[in-house]
């Protein structure tokens, strides 16, 4: 289950997401354009955005005619989704409900043509059954032939190299300078937990101010999980690079 303490950070920097993008606006037409690549021809009406946060890829969708349910466990982030829904007039095309990956029967009721979990969500489960038990969820939400999309950060080089600081972004925003940066912490398990200690500092001129979130992953290989989806029953998985993302597509047997 995603513990408070992350739920906590998403709350926390979802006023500033949009800026974790070098340009928002074309961020989510590349999100949009790019699912609906890989639901070309499989009959994709029904999607279910598993964690749509601000919702980067359950807006686009929403655009492109698709019927979207958006679920996350952070209010902050489905506010901000909200909002960003409203900005792009599609406010009445999604359904946003707040839950967990493993609440998710509680919330939500499939069958959908499509179930995706982008933005490295997946890793907030720390434990082996948590993950075992969100795939299967996904498995059961999905109609017969339904496909699942999951992007999540590579961890596989990371676990060798384990760095320890990770450059961020920088933007200007309303005259004011706004960077970001990580130090990441590496715990030996079993199993492995990788925290993400993310600093925001803001300002202009000798004014800056800064902001520290952290955040823990299961630092999971694609691989690893690869293997999840198969024990769950899934065929037909794929893997395509999407920027600092890989993304996984596998499909529920008809």
């Amino acid at each position: 289950m995603i513990d408070q303490d992350t739920i906590a950070f998403y709350d926390a920097i979802a006023e500033y997401y949009p800026l974790f993008y070098k340009d928002w606006e074309v961020q989510l037409e590349r999100e949009g354009l790019s699912l609906r690549a890989i639901f070309r021809n499989k009959g994709v009406k029904r999607v279910l955005d598993a964690s749509c946060g601000a919702g980067t890829q359950a807006v686009p969708l929403a655009k492109l005619g698709f019927e979207v349910v958006a679920v996350d466990p952070s209010l902050g982030m489905l506010r901000k989704a909200q909002s960003i829904a409203a900005e792009h007039d599609v406010t009445g095309k999604i359904l946003f409900q707040q839950a967990d990956f493993l609440r998710l029967p509680e919330v939500v009721q499939g069958p959908f043509d499509a179930v995706i979990s982008k933005g490295n969500a997946l890793p907030h489960l720390l434990t082996d059954d948590e993950i075992e038990r969100a795939i299967h969820i996904f498995y059961d939400l999905l109609r017969p032939g339904g496909v699942l999309v999951v992007g999540m950060r590579d961890f596989g080089p990371f676990m060798e190299m384990r760095p320890r600081f990770l450059p961020g972004f920088i933007h200007q925003n309303d005259g004011s300078e706004f960077i970001t940066f990580d130090i990441w912490e590496w715990e030996d398990g079993p199993p492995t937990i990788a925290t993400q200690n993310l600093y925001i500092v803001t300002g202009t001129d000798n004014h800056y101010t800064t902001i520290k979130r952290h955040v823990m992953f299961r630092p999971l290989s694609v691989d690893e999980v690869q293997v999840v989806l198969l024990e769950a029953g899934f065929i037909d998985i794929k893997e395509q690079p999407d920027r600092w993302e890989q993304v996984l597509v596998a499909h529920k047997p008809q």
